[in-house]
């Protein structure tokens, strides 16, 4: 089984940035594709980005593209995503997770083996 820990998050203000990680234990992203959601209190988990296993394919949500940057470190088991000009509405926790099977990347019904996640939250 995977065990997957986020971490890079915290408390910048709008316009700032962070580098965020999700690094892998026991089973490895071995083949996967990665992605990458967000949940803000209230709210439903939205997806934000997502690699696949070579890092050829990327996909983003409209509301981060050409701000956020989703890349892959297969030698250390590592996804990244580069956060930059941050915007209050990004204010989530960030958590990654392995796309296991088929299923839409978009959806999180389509990924397993959770983290905790880590706090992104961006001030005014």
């Amino acid at each position: 089984q995977v065990q997957l820990v986020e971490s890079g998050g915290g408390s910048v203000q709008a316009g700032g940035s962070l580098r965020l990680s999700c690094a892998a234990s026991g089973r490895t992203f071995s083949g996967y594709t990665t992605g990458w959601f967000r949940q803000a209190p209230g709210k439903e988990r939205e997806f934000v980005a997502a690699i696949s296993w070579s890092g050829g394919l990327r996909a983003y949500a409209d509301s981060v593209k050409g701000r956020f940057t989703i890349s892959r470190d297969n030698a250390k088991n590592t996804v990244y995503l580069q956060m930059s000009s941050l915007k209050p509405e990004d204010t989530a926790v960030y958590s990654c997770a392995p796309r296991i099977g088929g299923g839409d990347y978009g959806s999180p019904h389509a990924y397993a083996y959770w983290g905790h996640g880590t706090q992104v939250t961006v001030s005014s």
